[in-house]
């Protein structure tokens, strides 16, 4: 048994999630934060809202409202979202809690102290439209490594190479299409080149252990190679202040979205264990280097993972080669992996929202609810290269699949059940085909559970779903319906206890991708209470400040376990309703005419 730490990556609050979002971090990290709970593991899993940043004051301002009112609404829209999706986590929170200010001044204090940290002037762009900072994504430009025409103010999508704005050529502004005038202003940089080193040392180790992502460790190396001093502050009126006097200096900087951003999985980590208590909890999963550590996000995001959050962590215990003193939280674990998902495409194209060519969260919760989507992602999403998402898939995954695959499955085991006996039979001698088809479901509870243990999510739903298909052959060799008379009572009592077991078991492996169905699925075949547990959704008051917030978290001590558990010989089964819902094809014209801008009814 091990503490397992899935820090999953915080969503801007800039307004409601897409599919893209959910595909890249919220899905994954569920599916394999279940899975570790099954298999017995102490699993922490923590993330929230990322609410700082010029972009917020950007659009805030757009909106005709504060940042703080407008993150508290979205804030409130994607807690809603993620919840509903059924993502357990132990606690998801935001970072404009007066907890993550601590832990973030406490991070930068502790780096300036070791020489991490270091002033020097920086050229900073500025809106000629507004006169305000324009944030480093809010400046496009020509990339002078590559050529790429959309290179970002801090980073190259296309080279990966990271960036300041005054490298592009060509800049200009997002929001008023005009090149940015430059000024100069000092800043604190986080010196990486002197943290080289060590994150050299950790990410070949990394390399060496054979568990990260080709694409991902690649890419992680190669940025080394251009590693340069990063600036941490920024000039604007919206984030977390300067700690101490340098606060009082410099009243007008705040701490870089992405400095204060990455240090909420600490931040969220300390937050819950002052909630339930124990207020050095935390450290089981931070302190100890034998725990685990998986970092969920989309491939955008690798940069601030494999190389800021570990510097950062790096220089905070003075592992660079100044040297240094660990601070208060002592040395803080590295991540074992980054678990970076590609990009997720939409009919062809790119998820964009200002063009309204966007599917939300929350339209595809509302219409089909969250087991075709959880279903679709798992077993079709951008894994490890990108992926495509079409509705005509999603209905046909939806209907061959989970319908006609799974649900019929466990309908037609339920019904027969209830049809014959009224309750599970007691089984008497198993035939060879009983015992195989046992044995082949048993043993999915191991290679399921070894694909899942590595991120190897499609495959896992691949296996879990062939087993299925092997249950599913089992009723046709064995022909229950046929077994009639009392002569052949003893048979069908022994095929239907089998076919129960079976399914019983493939719920349980099916649970982390689905786990809304899977207490369908347990009370169609006589369970009682809940299977899985869910999360929720509760409204809770700063630990610090007394403003009030809703934060996601559960209890999921009743998790059930990653083994066969013998069903309950007696258990009454009634005639069943079906698990899953199929979807009529005009779904997809209907879709497809939302997408356009029409209605179903023009299209």
């Amino acid at each position: 048994m091990s503490n397992v730490l899935s820090a999953v990556a915080w969503p801007y609050a800039n307004g409601p999630r897409h599919l893209g979002h959910v595909a890249g971090f919220g899905v994954p990290s569920d599916v394999f934060s279940r899975f570790m709970r099954m298999a017995g593991h102490n699993v922490l899993m923590v993330s929230g809202s990322d609410e700082h940043g010029t972009p917020i004051l950007v659009m805030a301002d757009a909106n005709g409202v504060t940042p703080e009112e407008f993150v508290d609404t979205n804030h409130a829209i994607i807690a809603r979202e993620l919840t509903d999706l059924g993502c357990a986590y132990d606690l998801y929170t935001r970072t404009t809690t007066a907890n993550h200010t601590t832990v973030v001044q406490e991070l930068f204090t502790q780096n300036l102290a070791n020489g991490y940290l270091v002033p020097q002037p920086q050229q900073v762009a500025l809106d000629p439209a507004t006169g305000r900072t324009l944030p480093d994504r809010y400046i496009e430009g020509t990339c002078p490594i590559c050529g790429y025409t959309e290179a970002r103010g801090d980073q190259c999508d296309n080279c990966g190479n990271q960036l300041d704005p005054i490298d592009l050529i060509d800049p200009r502004s997002k929001t008023s299409g005009q090149p940015p005038t430059f000024t100069e202003t000092q800043h604190w940089f986080l010196d990486l080149p002197a943290l080289a080193d060590a994150l050299r040392t950790w990410l070949e180790g990394r390399e060496a252990s054979g568990t990260w992502r080709p694409n991902v460790i690649k890419f992680s190396l190669n940025i080394l190679d251009d590693i340069r001093p990063r600036a941490m502050t920024r000039d604007i009126d919206w984030g977390i202040p300067l700690p101490g006097e340098l606060g009082e200096q410099y009243p007008t900087k705040r701490l870089y979205v992405w400095f204060d951003a990455v240090i909420g999985y600490l931040s969220a980590s300390i937050e819950w264990a002052r909630r339930i208590g124990e207020p050095e909890r935390w450290r089981d999963w931070w302190n100890d280097p034998e725990a685990l550590t998986y970092y969920f996000m989309g491939k955008d995001n690798i940069t601030f993972h494999s190389q800021i959050w570990p510097a950062e962590m790096l220089g905070y215990a003075g592992k660079g080669n100044k040297g240094g003193e660990p601070g208060q939280y002592g040395t803080l674990n590295l991540p074992t992996e980054v678990v970076s998902s590609e990009y997720l495409t939409m009919e062809g194209k790119q998820f964009s929202t200002s063009r309204g060519y966007v599917i939300h969260v929350r339209d595809v919760l509302d219409r089909y609810g969250p087991d075709p989507l959880r279903y679709f992602i798992c077993a079709a999403g951008p894994e490890n290269q990108d992926a495509n998402f079409t509705w005509a898939e999603f209905v046909q995954r939806n209907n061959s699949e989970l319908v006609a695959g799974w649900g019929n499955l466990v309908n037609r085991t339920a019904a027969m059940i209830a049809k014959n006996f009224g309750e599970i039979p007691a089984p008497a001698g198993l035939a060879e085909i009983d015992e195989a088809v046992l044995k082949a479901v048993e043993t999915g509870f191991d290679t399921v559970g070894d694909l899942l243990t590595h991120h190897r999510q499609k495959a896992a739903l691949a296996e879990a779903m062939r087993v299925v298909s092997e249950v599913n052959k089992y009723v046709t060799d064995t022909e229950p319906f046929k077994l009639k008379g009392d002569d052949q009572r003893e048979r069908l009592a022994t095929v239907l206890h089998t076919l129960v077991q079976c399914v019983s078991d493939l719920n349980t492996i099916l649970a982390p991708f689905l786990p809304h169905a899977a207490n369908r699925v347990h009370a169609v075949i006589g369970g009682r209470g809940q299977f899985t547990p869910l999360p929720e959704l509760r409204d809770v008051t700063d630990l610090d400040s007394g403003k009030a917030y809703p934060v996601i978290t559960g209890d999921y001590t009743s998790t059930p376990p990653w083994r066969r558990v013998p069903v309950e010989i007696g258990a009454a089964i009634a005639k069943p309703t079906p698990v899953f819902v199929k979807l009529d094809e005009s779904v997809v014209e209907e879709e497809l005419a939302r997408l356009a801008g029409d209605s179903p009814a023009q299209a």
